[in-house]
């Protein structure tokens, strides 16, 4: 599950990677861009005007904000595994139009659509394994959505450096096209895996839910781990049912549940994910580099992507390990503090200096490997785990629209901030004095706003935001949820898989067995 479902990472990152190395590629630029005579030669040089550029690469986010509002709805509709399917057919309407392009407007639109279709998987892959995974490895298993980010950032960088010498249109269209083969992945995946219980319980298929727990869990459809997990199930949603809370007005309405926070929540913590500066590496690092006076940009593109994708496994051993909490704030300080420095080094040193290009180089890599090891993961595995069934696809459609609609306006204005010219900023790498304020402001969130949800099921996370508060998050785990009734729970879940370690974990006798 881990393996197939994360692969809609892939999509995401690689065409979130490939479009950082094409915009400097001579037969794009001179297939979608406009001549420009070079002073005191012969030669024609071909670019892009910033509203050109900052337009191509955002209008991804655009339609990924677009797709991540869908998300919700086709959810619950369609299910979350059909409606994966389905996202997997509309990136591929983007990815081609991008390949058959000759004209930018085509180019445009099948990135718009290849958007809306990455926006869909976003929304629907976490939710989908969030829903399917045990608590004891919830947090690794939701990682390997982002480690798969990792790994498509890194597949795009290392195709790109591949084509980018070639003096045919198949220096970005082979970049472009080989999306089509992570799409076939992931749809065939899908087809091998079981619908979440949780959906199908919701939509009174207690047959099927049984089945499809039976086929996660290793047990046999009438095992009492998993009738036992079942019955969790369905007492949880008969109490969402009481509440009555199942619409988006619901996802900020002020309930004693606690929804309003959780949802705000949600959406910041995704929104600083991208404001920490993340965004802006993904994107135009390529061409950060390059004006930063580094000679060859393509390859330390590469050896980002290496180093962010390797620092990605030990967050997903710590996410269960070490917990959400102290990754979240420990990272975001690292951040902050390499951010400063590289912002620091372009205002007082000129870019042809080695010695600092090879500082900046060293820098990068430290706040990606931060960012790699906390951020990037767990933005998602906080996002996906801490709502109750019945908004979940809601509230999580609308922290994924956070995400992408900050990533857009990342996208679009930082050519704006970094480019010089007029009517732009030219920041250069002072832009990362902005990148390192908000890291700052990541730490304080974290540590005011984000209760430790490390070892809880999604039940007994419904029932921490009902009684939790910053100060008390840690005495009301010990002495309820692990003191009282979740201590029971835990017992019983120990004495199952005593008998059988590949069971599902979740089996008590007393329902409702959240009640504190």
């Amino acid at each position: 599950m881990a393996t197939f479902a994360s692969f809609g990472g892939i999509l995401l990152g690689y065409d979130t990677g490939s479009i950082n190395g094409i915009l400097q590629m001579p037969d794009w630029l001179k297939t979608f861009g406009d001549p420009t005579p070079n002073v005191g030669t012969t030669a024609v040089h071909f670019s892009i005007a910033t509203p050109t550029e900052s337009l191509v690469v955002s209008i991804l986010s655009a339609g990924t904000f677009l797709g991540a509002l869908g998300g919700a709805p086709v959810a619950d509709i369609t299910g979350r595994r059909t409606g994966i399917l389905i996202s997997c057919v509309v990136f591929c309407l983007g990815v081609a139009l991008q390949t058959g392009a000759s004209t930018l407007p085509t180019f445009i639109a099948g990135r718009f659509f290849a958007g809306f279709g990455v926006g869909l998987i976003s929304t629907l892959v976490p939710m989908y394994q969030s829903e399917c995974s045990p608590k004891w490895i919830r947090g690794a298993v939701v990682s390997c959505w982002s480690l798969t980010i990792t790994v498509g950032l890194l597949l795009a960088s290392v195709i790109n450096n591949a084509t980018k010498a070639r003096p045919d249109h198949g220096a970005w269209r082979i970049p472009i096209a080989i999306q089509f083969v992570w799409a076939f992945i992931l749809f065939v995946g899908m087809l091998c895996l079981p619908e979440t219980p949780r959906w199908l319980m919701k939509e009174n298929r207690e047959s099927a839910a049984s089945k499809s727990l039976s086929l996660l869990t290793g047990s046999p459809p009438d095992d009492v781990t998993v009738q036992t997990e079942l019955k969790v199930i369905r007492e949880a949603l008969r109490t969402e049912d009481e509440a009555g809370e199942r619409t988006y007005r619901d996802c900020f309405r002020l309930t004693p549940n606690r929804i309003a926070l959780r949802t705000l929540t949600s959406i910041v913590i995704h929104a600083l994910q991208q404001l920490s500066g993340i965004t802006f590496i993904f994107y135009y690092g390529t061409t950060f580099f390059a004006n930063a006076g580094i000679k060859n940009p393509f390859l330390v593109n590469v050896i980002v992507n290496i180093v962010n994708m390797c620092m990605t496994l030990p967050g997903i051993w710590g996410a269960d390990k070490l917990g959400r909490r102290p990754l979240l704030i420990w990272g975001a300080v690292v951040m902050c503090v390499c951010a400063y420095l590289v912002a620091i080094l372009g205002a007082a040193v000129p870019v042809q200096d080695i010695a600092s290009q090879r500082a900046v180089i060293a820098l990068v890599c430290i706040y990606i490997a931060a960012f790699a090891a906390t951020w990037g993961p767990l933005a998602w595995v906080v996002g996906g785990e801490i709502f109750p069934h019945n908004i979940r696809a809601k509230a999580v459609s609308l922290s994924v629209a956070s995400h992408w609609i900050w990533n857009w306006a990342i996208s679009f204005a930082a050519p704006y901030l970094v480019n010089s010219g007029k009517g732009n900023a030219h920041l250069g790498e002072k832009v990362f004095f902005i990148w390192g304020s908000m890291c700052a402001a990541c730490v304080l969130f974290a540590c005011f706003c984000i209760p430790e949800t490390k070892g809880l099921s999604l039940e007994q996370v419904d029932v921490l935001y009902q009684h939790w508060s910053p100060g008390s998050a840690r005495r009301f785990r010990t002495g309820t949820l692990e003191g009282g009734a979740g201590s029971r729970m835990e017992k019983a879940a120990a004495d199952v898989d005593k008998k059988d370690e590949g069971s599902w974990e979740l089996a008590v006798e007393t329902i409702p067995v959240l009640d504190v």
